[in-house]
């Protein structure tokens, strides 16, 4: 469904903030704008008042990612919907600016601006693009990095769905951390061993003069 990669939007508007390490990155308007990517005319209606807002549905995409990555199939589901009916879209057909291979308009579904402002057109668009995408490929296609404290949302595309991390560089700092730890537990039984079989090592009995 290639309404899916509207999914992309609640993801980077999720990763803004990193909770664990207290960071966030959603802090002026011009940070709002940068979200929008390309659609500059949709990132110009946005004020300082949508840094606010788009703070509050941040928190409700992100509710929606940790009830997918717990398990909890139905939660996950229940909270989009309640995004999908405060933000409804407005979908179009599309293809004025694109051409097939015999010159004809390439038509395909696109989601319209919304008109009354940016926190609700971004808002109406990662929810539907998120929508899409879970129903197109498993609520458990929505996750959570584990490579603490990371915890940035992802979506997995993987074809046996063995993504865990949100990038190349947070699954290479897991894997060596986990050798690193492997490596630890390691030398530790091997000093335990080494104790223990020095306590129960027979002394040599004295000779008897």
């Amino acid at each position: 469904m290639e309404l899916a990669h509207y999914s992309d939007y609640a993801v980077r508007l999720v990763n803004t903030e990193e909770p664990a390490r207290a960071r966030d990155s959603l802090t002026t308007v011009e940070s709002v704008r940068g979200l929008f990517g390309a659609n500059a005319q949709a990132a110009r209606r946005a004020t300082d008042a949508d840094v606010t807002r788009f703070r509050s549905v941040r928190a409700r995409l992100r509710a929606v990612f940790e009830a997918a990555d717990s398990g909890a199939e139905t939660l996950a589901v229940d909270l989009l919907n309640s995004l999908l009916l405060e933000f409804p879209v407005s979908p179009q057909i599309s293809g004025h600016d694109t051409r097939d291979a015999d010159g004809k308009p390439d038509w395909h579904m696109h989601l319209a601006d919304h008109p009354s402002n940016a926190t609700a057109g971004f808002a109406a668009i990662a929810a539907m693009g998120l929508a899409f995408h879970l129903t197109s490929y498993g609520v458990d296609r929505l996750g959570l990095c584990e490579a603490a404290p990371c915890r940035n949302a992802y979506l997995d595309t993987s074809t046996n769905r063995s993504r865990r991390y949100c990038s190349d560089r947070c699954a290479t700092r897991a894997n060596v951390a986990a050798y690193r730890a492997r490596k630890r537990l390691e030398t530790e039984r091997s000093e335990a061993t080494g104790r223990t079989a020095e306590k129960t090592q027979p002394s040599t009995p004295e000779t008897v003069r």
